[in-house]
């Protein structure tokens, strides 16, 4: 039996080959049978697959059909999720250490919402508003038709 690792957490895994689908990994629990835990798997290729029949897989955590299945012997390297990372790198930058008290407002910002808000008014405001640009609009053109 082969020992190899698991390229979820890299716990030493022992198996027999043909390895089952439904194999997993005793220390994390994750799907063994799978694209990362392949000797195929290599993120520079086209559907991340070395092998160029295999058919095309979505997820490459999860177990799945691949007749190429063929458990790697590389080293385990722990491998950032880039989604996790990216979202992590928002979330500190939305929320900054140190407690930063917010910059100063431009000067005229409080003005400038304040007129903002009397300009728009309730919907009834602006209806009036609308139909009276409308009529403008409409008579303008009429009396350039009369001329």
């Amino acid at each position: 039996m082969p020992s190899v690792q698991c390229h979820h957490c890299g716990a030493a895994v022992r198996f027999d080959e043909p390895m089952p689908r439904d194999a997993e990994c005793a220390a994390c629990g994750n799907d063994l049978r799978c694209c990362i835990n392949c000797r195929h798997y290599d993120v520079n290729y086209n559907n991340s697959c070395r092998e160029t029949e295999a058919e095309p897989v979505v997820d490459k955590q999860r177990r799945n059909f691949c007749e190429f299945f063929s458990f790697s012997t590389a080293p385990f390297v722990k491998q950032a999720n880039a989604r996790e990372a990216d979202a992590r790198a928002r979330l500190s930058n939305l929320f900054k250490s140190g407690g930063e008290a917010p910059g100063p407002t431009p000067a005229g910002a409080k003005e400038r919402l304040d007129e903002l808000l009397r300009e728009t008014g309730t919907p009834e405001d602006r209806a009036r508003e609308a139909r009276k640009r409308l009529d403008q609009l409409f008579k303008r053109g009429e009396e350039k038709k009369k001329d």
